[in-house]
């Protein structure tokens, strides 16, 4: 056996075709890794909930143009800053949502990857209801727009936990623990998408509780999962 040969054959060096490369640390066979994901993640929601502010913004030279009061910036448009706190508060909340989700995350698939984009897809395109609230006011259509996307994103969300609790070696450590946490998400997403969808019809069948319904979704589910786990 040569020198060459002994080198190769302890693993120091050479290369064998036939044995594939190992994969990067920290990353899937799709390339990508979680942290790149949420990285990703975190600027595309910071820019989308940025956006919620310009049309407010907008309204200070239009009031300047019409010679009112600085006052009127405000108090002549309750509704749009209204909407704006509504969103800033559900964007911030369901990005909290899906940090908690992926903070444990190591590894991403393909199939992870598409409803992710589809999660952020909902996120960016909030801010257009958001100012059709502020536009058109208490309006069946606007307010199942809204719904709808909000829901949307609730559903990529369930479907992301899913993928987790059913596909081995995506969360770090993967052990009993991880897998409970991923367990618990789960079920709380399910029943936040069972409230929302109680929410749309309490906004559609009663217009003066349109939006506050939302707060359906402040229901005690800790105490929910406690309670599952006492079982």
């Amino acid at each position: 056996m040569g020198a060459s040969d002994t080198v190769d054959h302890i693993g120091t060096g050479g290369y064998d075709p036939a044995r594939p490369p190992l994969p990067a640390p920290g990353r899937s066979e799709g390339g990508a890794s979680g942290e790149r994901l949420v990285l990703f993640t975190d600027a595309v929601t910071a820019i989308s909930i940025t956006l919620l502010i310009l049309p407010l913004i907008d309204l200070v030279p239009e009031a300047v143009s019409a010679h009112q009061q600085a006052s009127e910036v405000l108090t002549g448009h309750l509704d749009q800053i209204w909407s704006f706190l509504l969103s800033f508060a559900v964007i911030a909340n369901i990005w909290q949502e899906h940090h908690r989700t992926f903070s444990s995350v190591a590894r991403v698939t393909r199939s992870l990857t598409v409803w992710n984009m589809g999660w952020l897809l909902s996120v960016v395109v909030l801010p257009l209801p958001t100012e059709m609230i502020g536009a058109f006011g208490r309006n069946r259509f606007v307010a199942a727009f809204y719904y709808t996307v909000l829901l949307a994103s609730m559903v990529c969300r369930l479907a992301m936990l899913r993928i987790l609790k059913t596909t081995p070696g995506l969360v770090e450590g993967d052990g009993e623990e991880g897998r409970r946490k991923i367990s618990d998400l789960y079920t709380v997403s399910c029943l936040n998408v069972l409230l929302l969808v109680l929410a749309l019809v309490l906004a559609l069948a009663v217009p003066v509780l349109q939006y506050y319904s939302l707060l359906l979704l402040l229901l005690p589910r800790r105490a929910f999962l406690r309670g599952r786990r006492a079982r």
